[in-house]
Formats: structure tokens, sequence, C-alpha cells
């Protein structure tokens, strides 16, 4: 066992937990057309579940407003309803050829239950940083009663597996401060 391969595996699965949470950040809404909004609803189109961005091209000709343009128009319908079924609270507007979403204005009420779920995010992507942390720990410590590492190797690899962690958790800390303050500026 090396220290440099289990630091570096370590950090790939703490970026990917920060990541993740990054992208579930942009389908969050905060007043302005985000094509990231919309683009992994899930829409039944002819009995198979696919992403709204694989059934239809998504525009925001204006910061207010989402054009979503099928390839096809028979999934009109399927997408209007996977839109009302969605969490997103927006209202669809079809004309026949494409589909309007008008972004309305967000009540301080919304963007309160929207800070609360960009919190509980950013808390599980703590939690899975934390996780890997204690993964990675074992491992350090398998290998030191293995015989691979010395006793001081050890305490250097746990040290570096807690900077690590603080550092992620001081990220993701920002991401979720930055997206709170995004929320809540009207």
């Amino acid at each position: 066992m090396e220290l440099n391969t289990l630091l570096e595996e370590l950090e790939e699965t703490m970026m990917q937990a920060e990541e993740a949470m990054i992208r579930d950040f942009a389908g969050i809404r905060t007043g302005k057309a985000s094509s990231a909004l919309v683009e992994g609803i899930q829409v039944d189109y002819y009995g198979s579940h696919v992403r709204l961005k694989e059934v239809a091209g998504i525009t925001t000709p204006d910061p207010k407003t989402i054009v979503l343009q099928p390839w096809d128009k028979n999934a009109l319908g399927p997408i209007e309803k996977a839109i009302i079924a969605s969490s997103l609270g927006i209202s669809p507007v079809n004309d026949g050829r494409v589909i309007r979403l008008p972004m309305p204005e967000l009540s301080t009420e919304r963007r309160a239950q929207l800070s609360k779920q960009v919190k509980a995010r950013g808390e599980d992507a703590k939690i899975t940083v934390r996780n890997h942390r204690r993964d990675a720990n074992e491992i350090a410590k398998k290998g030191q009663k293995s015989g691979d590492l010395t006793e001081d190797d050890l305490k250097e690899m746990l040290d570096q597996i807690q900077k690590l962690t603080d550092d992620y958790t001081k990220s993701i800390d920002a991401h979720i401060e930055t997206k709170e303050k995004e929320l809540m500026s009207i």
C-alpha cells in the first residue's frame, strides 16, 4: 500500500461528492432561467423514462423564460406532464410547437424551502466526504497492522486524510453559502 495512491483515490472520491452536489445545486431554482433546472426531469416517452434534454432542445431566450422544443411533436404532452409532476413549481405553457416555462418570482416562503434543500443536500455531501475519510482511515490502519506502514507513517497518513476532509468540507460549506445568497437575493 502506498500513501500517495490512497490519498489520490480519496481526493478523487471526495471531489466526485462535491461535484455531484454542485450539479444538484444547478437544479435548484433561483428565479433565473437555467437549462439545468429541467435537463434531468424524467419524461415517459413511448414507454421508457428518458431525461428531458434527450427529447427536446432547451433554450433560455431571456432570464425569466425557458423554452423547450421537442424533437418529436408527439412528446409535447409527456413533457408537459413531467414538468407538472416535477417539484419545480412552474406551470408550463404549451402552444402546440414549444413549451414555455415562465419563471415566477420566488416567494419568501419558497426561498426558505429551497434554502433548506440546499443545506440538506450540502450536509449529504459532507456526510459522503466523512464516510470516505472513515474508509481511508480503516485502510491505513489495516496497512499499519499488516506491517506496510510504520506508526509514524500511519500518523502522517491520518493527518493528511483529515486535512483533505477539512478542505472539502470547507469547500462544500462555501458552495452552500454561495447558493443560499443566490436564493435569498431578490
